[in-house]
């Protein structure tokens, strides 16, 4: 699965440009784990990544993710890689605001 489109790439790539961290274009996910990036920007580098994380620990983190690193995750026990949320239509960071988890977001 393609993670991230051309139409995904622009918008965060706009958002980077006119330095939105409030609208969340894009949702990665964990399909074997609790593991779940909401992503609102990219950087000019087209790796590093900006959004909330929240790896399953109780704690949900704004901060930078690298694409690489995400691709190349094999999720236990079946060898799976984290994929992108197809039916997921965008949001608000603030929305996600004192959260402790990105549960069924």
């Amino acid at each position: 699965m393609k993670l991230i489109t051309k139409q995904i790439q622009a918008k965060l790539e706009k958002n980077f440009q006119e330095n939105n961290h409030e609208d969340i274009v894009l949702k990665l996910f964990n399909p074997c784990g609790a593991a779940t990036w909401l992503i609102t920007q990219i950087e000019p580098d087209g790796d590093t990544m900006w959004g909330l994380a929240d790896l399953g620990m109780g704690c949900v983190e704004y901060g930078t993710v690298s694409l690489s690193e995400i691709k190349s995750v094999k999720c236990p026990p079946f060898g799976m890689s984290i994929e992108r949320d197809m039916h997921f239509r965008g949001g608000k960071v603030s929305e996600f605001q004192g959260k402790d988890n990105l549960v069924g977001c």
